[in-house]
């Protein structure tokens, strides 16, 4: 039987990015993937554009295909998105492995996350990486989106949706993914997070920063394929 796998891209991004794990994983996987509202052209509502309609959209995507329990595989956002998502509706997860989720949120690192959120900003000091966020978020301007996604990370910063007692209590499998250089999502606070989980593994990858595109594409999908086989027989 096909193991089921989920895929969720991280803050800015698009299920685009996450192409190369639906070609790399193995072929016997039932792999899907999509892409949260506002991002990669979805209609962006600004009252659904927050962590808790993100975890509600996950389980609509599973629940309106009729998938199988799932083994998922967040990048960043996506990983803190999953975790919310499984605190509530556990029944509906395998497994969760996550990369590069920052986990510690605060007013104070919100502030820090969000201080080039500007649309002026971006387009000055990088303006390859401005345009392509408004061609990848079409025909959402560029100025709406990153106060979206600003406005989205102060809400996590003022009320954090993850905490020690909700993942205390949560027995879904975990793995907890953090590059050595990830000043993003950071190694400390990672691990402090992996410890609350009962069910959690927690592995640095050595020499890799935060973004994606810089993680050895064959050292993730070993690990995501590693961990959902000890899941399935029962070994994590």
């Amino acid at each position: 039987m096909k193991h089921t796998i989920l895929l969720l891209h991280g803050a800015l991004g698009s299920e685009a990015e996450l192409k190369f794990l639906k070609r790399e994983l193995p072929p016997f996987y039932d792999v899907h993937s999509f892409s949260f509202g506002g991002h990669g052209g979805q209609p962006l509502v600004p009252e659904a554009f927050s962590m808790k309609h993100f975890a509600w959209e996950i389980r609509q995507f599973i629940l309106d295909r009729n998938l199988p329990p799932v083994h998922v595989f967040g990048y960043s956002m996506g990983g803190y998105a999953a975790l919310t998502a499984a605190v509530t509706w556990p029944e509906l997860f395998t497994s969760i492995t996550t990369l590069g989720t920052k986990f510690d949120w605060t007013p104070g690192t919100a502030a820090q996350a969000t201080r080039l959120l500007d649309a002026s900003a971006m387009r000055e000091k990088v303006p390859q990486f401005a345009h392509h966020l408004e061609q990848l978020h079409a025909p959402t301007p560029l100025p709406e989106f990153l106060a979206a996604t600003a406005s989205l990370l102060r809400g996590l910063g003022d009320a954090p949706l993850l905490n020690a007692d909700n993942l205390a209590a949560l027995e879904v499998p975990v793995q907890v993914l953090v590059g050595e250089l990830d000043k993003t999502a950071g190694v400390d606070a990672s691990r402090a997070f992996a410890d609350h989980m009962p069910r959690a593994t927690f592995e640095i990858i050595m020499n890799t920063p935060h973004p994606l595109e810089k993680v050895n594409p064959d050292v993730l999908v070993n690990r995501i394929a590693r961990f959902v086989e000890l899941v399935q027989e029962g070994l994590a």
